[in-house]
């Protein structure tokens, strides 16, 4: 099926890795390195990310996974995140966009493969080409222009097909799938690293897993033999039959629960802390915040947070979600404005509660899964609003660092 060899990469390899920063400790983040004006400090734990990672690793029959930093690494830095984990030996790397692709390729090592999720659009040949990325095929069109460009070239050009088992949504439907199985030749010219499928309920124990390994395997016997990866995150603790080639986990590996219902085996990789801007008391009856959705039923003390939907703490957990001052759960109050929050802090001494003081809206005490849980969604969600604004630390080992350096 090749042509020749593949081209080698342009890529260049990330930096070594520096000495420890900070303490990766989230319970203690530090917020003194923070700018004076910095409302909020978004503290991320790459030590922790690494050590979810290798846990997931360990896992996989073969010990081998990819790091999926799409969607910015789920909202904490693919720049930071993935050379990471080129540190910790990961070789594989997957994005969504090829945009992101383009921005990430020259942080990882040569040898590093980066693929591209949403696949060969239109046009994007050559910057394909250019920067030594792979596209995830996802339909006969796609290997057909991808095919001719490694013809035209004379050389084979790297290719991961992706084959839809259940999704219904990006990969060769079944049609599509029987077409191909009777004229291979359409992937004459590409280097076929890998065939790859997605699963829809993994992280439940339901029948359409069994379904999908099923339909999956039968796709690939009909298939020039290629490796193969089938298993994300939850797909992982599903057993080794769907271990295949190569895992893919993402939310897993930023310490999102692979496992709903059960005790989680990840580590929290990220924890915010919202800065105290003002404490107001007020009477019973005074309300708070747009609507008036919050009416003290006796004398308040109220502390407005720094943080708001702009900075991607939703809108969905007014009147729902909890900080935590002091080592002890506050109820937020009202609804969450674009900058603002409200918390309750009548029942916490004034000494904790005080403008500047700091309130943790997300960490080891209030963890990604349970802020979903309020908000009535994932924590795929959660980690990937985070917003722009944030004063940004990580802590842990982060390559290319000056030692000391905390970001």
């Amino acid at each position: 099926m090749s042509l020749a060899a593949p081209a080698g990469s342009s890529r260049h390899g990330p930096p070594s890795p520096g000495p420890a920063l900070a303490p990766a400790d989230l319970a203690a983040a530090p917020v003194g390195t923070a700018p004076p004006g910095a409302g909020a400090v978004l503290a991320i734990d790459l030590d922790a990310i690494a050590a979810n990672w290798r846990a997931l690793r360990d896992r996989h029959a073969a010990r081998r996974i990819a790091g999926v930093v799409k969607a910015d690494a789920y909202g904490l830095g693919a720049a930071q995140v993935a050379p990471r984990l080129a540190a910790e030996g990961c070789r594989h790397f997957f994005v969504a966009h090829l945009a992101e692709a383009v921005a990430l390729g020259p942080l990882l090592p040569a040898d590093a493969m980066l693929a591209v999720l949403n696949g060969l659009m239109a046009g994007s040949t050559a910057e394909f080409r250019a920067h030594g990325l792979v596209p995830v095929l996802n339909d006969l069109a796609e290997i057909e222009a991808w095919a001719n460009a490694a013809r035209a070239a004379g050389t084979a050009l790297p290719a991961i097909l992706h084959i839809d088992t259940g999704m219904s949504r990006l990969g060769l439907d079944a049609r599509s799938l029987e077409r191909l199985a009777q004229d291979p030749s359409r992937l004459d010219g590409l280097d076929l690293r890998f065939v790859m499928s997605h699963l829809a309920r993994s992280e439940e124990d339901v029948p359409m897993n069994p379904a999908q390994l099923a339909r999956f395997r039968a796709a690939c016997a009909r298939l020039p033999r290629a490796p193969q990866s089938l298993a994300n995150s939850s797909g992982l603790f599903l057993g080794p039959d769907y271990h295949f080639d190569l895992g893919r986990p993402g939310a897993a590996t930023y310490g999102i629960n692979p496992k709903p219902g059960h005790a989680n085996p990840m580590r929290t990789t990220v924890r915010l802390l919202g800065r105290v801007l003002q404490v107001r008391e007020i009477g019973a009856g005074e309300s708070v915040g747009y609507g008036a959705t919050f009416v003290a039923a006796r004398p308040s003390r109220i502390a407005t947070v720094a943080v708001g939907y702009a900075d991607g703490y939703l809108r969905s957990l007014s009147a729902r979600a909890r900080a935590v001052i002091a080592g002890r759960a506050v109820p937020l109050v009202g609804r969450v404005s674009m900058d603002l929050i409200t918390l309750d802090v009548t029942d916490l001494p004034e000494a904790d509660a005080h403008a500047g003081a700091w309130a943790e809206l997300i960490g080891p005490k209030e963890p990604p899964d349970a802020i979903a849980e309020r908000a009535g969604t994932n924590g795929y969600e959660i980690l990937t609003s985070l917003g722009a604004r944030y004063h940004r630390q990580y802590l842990g080992r982060h390559p290319g660092q000056p030692a000391g350096e905390v970001r």
